[in-house]
C-alpha cells in the first residue's frame, strides 16, 4: 500500500490494483504513483467542464460520475456514467471535449498531463495499458450508439439496467441488486428519452414483476431472463 496525505486524512491505496496500473510491474506502478495526487469532489460538483484545458488524467476510485456534452441549442446529451476503475480525460486534445460531474461524492486519483505524457514514453507497458482503456471507451461509445438507435423505451431501459448490473457485479454481493444513484432525467438524457417515459417504463416493469423498487436509487432485478428478452427487443413491453 502507498499512503498519500491530504488536507483531511491519509489515504491508502494499492496502486498496482488500480485500472491504470493493471498488468504492470510494481516498480512501474510506483513510478505512476509518484506523480499522482488524491482529489475528492462533492456530489453535483464538476471535475472539469467542456472546453477547460485538459491538464489532468483521472481514475475514479469511489463514487460515480456522469459525462455530458451541451448541444448548440442548450440541450444536454449524457454520454456515460463512470464508476470505480474507469479513466477519464485520456483524449489527446488541449481541452476537454465533455463535462464530468459528480453524481455522488467521488474520490479520484489525478495524474498531471505533462508528467503523464512523459511516463507514456518512458514506462514499459503503460502505452499498451492506455490503448486497452481507450478501446474500452470506444466500445462503450458504440454500445450507446446502438442503445440510442433502438426504438422502444422498454428496450432501452432494460438494456441500461442490465449494463448497470454488469458494471456493479460483485460490489453488493447480490448480482441482481442495482444501485442507480443518478436522477431520472440523467437516465433520460443518456437513453434519448423523456424523464416521464423513463419513470413510466420503470413503473411498468415493476408492475409486471420484472423489477422491484425499494427506493428510487435501489432496483432489484427480479426477472433477469425477462429483462434480457426486453433488452433484445423480444416482445417489448409498452409503458
Amino acid at each position: 500500500m502507498l499512503a498519500f496525505a491530504t488536507s483531511s486524512a491519509v489515504t491508502r491505496i494499492d496502486f498496482p490494483a488500480l485500472a491504470i496500473c493493471r498488468g504492470l510491474e510494481k516498480t512501474v506502478a510506483a513510478r505512476i504513483a509518484a506523480v499522482a495526487s488524491y482529489r475528492t469532489v462533492a456530489a453535483s460538483k464538476m471535475v472539469f467542464c467542456e472546453g477547460d484545458p485538459s491538464d489532468n488524467v483521472y481514475e475514479v476510485v469511489r463514487g460515480m460520475l456522469k459525462l455530458f456534452k451541451l448541444l448548440p441549442d442548450g440541450r444536454r446529451q449524457v454520454t456515460g456514467f463512470l464508476s470505480p476503475g474507469h479513466l477519464l480525460g485520456l483524449a489527446h486534445d488541449e481541452r476537454y471535449l465533455y463535462t464530468a460531474e459528480a453524481i455522488t461524492d467521488v474520490t479520484l486519483w489525478r495524474y498531471p498531463r505533462t508528467q503523464f505524457d512523459r511516463l507514456i514514453d518512458e514506462v514499459p507497458g503503460l502505452a499498451r495499458r492506455l490503448l486497452a482503456a481507450t478501446c474500452d471507451e470506444l466500445r462503450a461509445a458504440q454500445d450507446q450508439m446502438l442503445l440510442l438507435g433502438r426504438m422502444g423505451a422498454a428496450e432501452k431501459v432494460a438494456s441500461f439496467l442490465l449494463a448497470m448490473a454488469e458494471c456493479q457485479a460483485g460490489e453488493s454481493g447480490d448480482e441482481d441488486e442495482v444501485h442507480v444513484p443518478m436522477a431520472r432525467n440523467d437516465i433520460a438524457d443518456y437513453l434519448g428519452l423523456t424523464t416521464e417515459t423513463v419513470s413510466r417504463t420503470l413503473t411498468h416493469l415493476k408492475r409486471e414483476g420484472v423489477i422491484s423498487l425499494s427506493t428510487p436509487s435501489h432496483i432489484v432485478l427480479q426477472d433477469r431472463e425477462r429483462l434480457s428478452q426486453l433488452a433484445e427487443g423480444d416482445g417489448a413491453a409498452h409503458a
